[in-house]
């Protein structure tokens, strides 16, 4: 493993342990953008802050191309009680980052210093920029960030994302090309039926026996209505109905979460919803109505940036530490859209094996600092290769 020698590493740690023990929310990453800006500043960058509230990009520029990319760290945290007990654990009630944000910001602000530590003997022509992006756990900061002028304010020609991966041994990569990352949509069904008595049900619509039928229904439509080779799911989280024991609601509500893709068999899924909610409702004597809440989009790798970091993984890490034919996550990542506007590559780093609950969104989850070597020398190799003198991409 060719890793950089990086004598901050201890720093490191403790800022990501630092920022893990206070983790903050989407949109509200005041204490931990004040740290991030304060490590940038200095290393002697040049800092913005503001985009989307909390936002910090940093730049770096070396030599006199007008070749640019983005480096992006996602830096808020979940509502989750976390029931680690070492000493880092969050001092924030609720509140905890159990998806590795404080490790990826970390390993940012790691490169970052790094480069401009060794600005005259790095081999890359062109501009880095350190994007540190607030909001991703639901709230879409990435496309606040971009609707705010990200990328008129910081022209670059492509951009790149990393997350940790618990199941993945330390000092592995998986860089894919395409879909990598579901789309996803939330859903809301709700059920009118006519209360009643409990006893008495032929005197009204059963509510819940209409639910039933139609949670039961739900799971046909990936099966029955998706071609076997596309991927879709369909998952019912919710079911919200009655107060007491003898007594059939009138109402109930179902949530829960479509994921897919490919925007035609998304598009496919909810009709297929919306048609069995018709026939449901037909046949039981019910109303049934259903709204979809879009949320963030497939995340998709573009060919020739996943060739470039597929290039410095194997330079990194070895060709055998490479994975590069691991399936797709049903998972979403805002990332998506700075991808959607930008080519640019998402790729997942060994966090190891997740062995007593250190899974990602889990309380028992905590980010490996082993691996922030891993992901700084990534950061910068990419920069060279990128910006470097064998890439004759010319991203202005």
């Amino acid at each position: 493993m060719a890793a950089l020698k990086i004598p901050f590493l201890a720093d490191l740690a403790a800022i990501r342990r630092d920022i893990h023990a206070h983790p903050e929310l989407a949109f509200n990453e005041l204490r931990t953008a004040d740290l991030v800006a304060r490590e940038l500043n200095s290393c002697g960058l040049r800092v913005h802050r503001g985009l989307a509230r909390t936002g910090v990009v940093a730049s770096l520029r070396k030599g006199t191309s007008g070749r640019a990319i983005g480096l992006r760290a996602d830096m808020d945290a979940l509502p989750l009680e976390e029931k680690n007990d070492f000493a880092h654990r969050s001092t924030n009630a609720g509140l905890m980052h159990a998806c590795g944000h404080d490790g990826h910001t970390a390993i940012l602000l790691g490169a970052a210093r790094y480069m401009a530590e060794h600005r005259d003997v790095l081999d890359f022509d062109g501009t880095v920029h350190f994007i540190f992006q607030p909001a991703e756990e639901s709230e879409g900061g990435a496309a606040v960030m971009i609707a705010e002028g990200l990328f008129e304010q910081f022209p670059m020609g492509a951009v790149f994302g990393l997350h940790n991966w618990p199941g993945i041994p330390v000092g592995e990569m998986a860089v894919m090309p395409g879909p990598v990352m579901a789309g996803t949509c939330a859903f809301e069904i709700l059920v009118r039926g006519q209360g009643c008595h409990a006893a008495m049900p032929h005197q009204g619509v059963d509510t819940l026996v209409v639910t039933s039928q139609l949670v039961l229904a739900l799971q046909t439509v990936v099966a029955r209505n998706v071609h076997p080779c596309e991927s879709a799911v369909v998952s019912v989280t919710q079911i919200h109905a009655g107060e007491a024991w003898n007594i059939i609601p009138d109402d109930a509500v179902l949530r829960g979460t479509i994921r897919s893709f490919n925007p035609a068999t998304q598009s496919l899924v909810e009709r297929s919803v919306e048609r069995l909610c018709s026939g449901i409702a037909s046949a039981f004597g019910a109303q049934i109505s259903v709204r979809f809440d879009h949320r963030y989009p497939p995340t998709v790798n573009s060919a020739a940036e996943t060739e470039i970091c597929r290039a410095v993984v194997r330079e990194l890490l070895g060709p055998d530490r490479l994975r590069d034919k691991e399936l797709p996550s049903m998972g979403a990542e805002d990332f998506a859209y700075m991808l959607g506007e930008k080519p640019g590559c998402y790729v997942w780093l060994g966090n190891g094996p997740g062995s007593g609950g250190c899974t990602l969104h889990n309380p028992h989850y905590d980010f490996n600092d082993e691996i922030l070597s891993v992901g700084v020398s990534y950061w910068v190799k990419l920069a060279e290769r990128a910006l470097g003198p064998e890439s004759d991409d010319d991203r202005d």
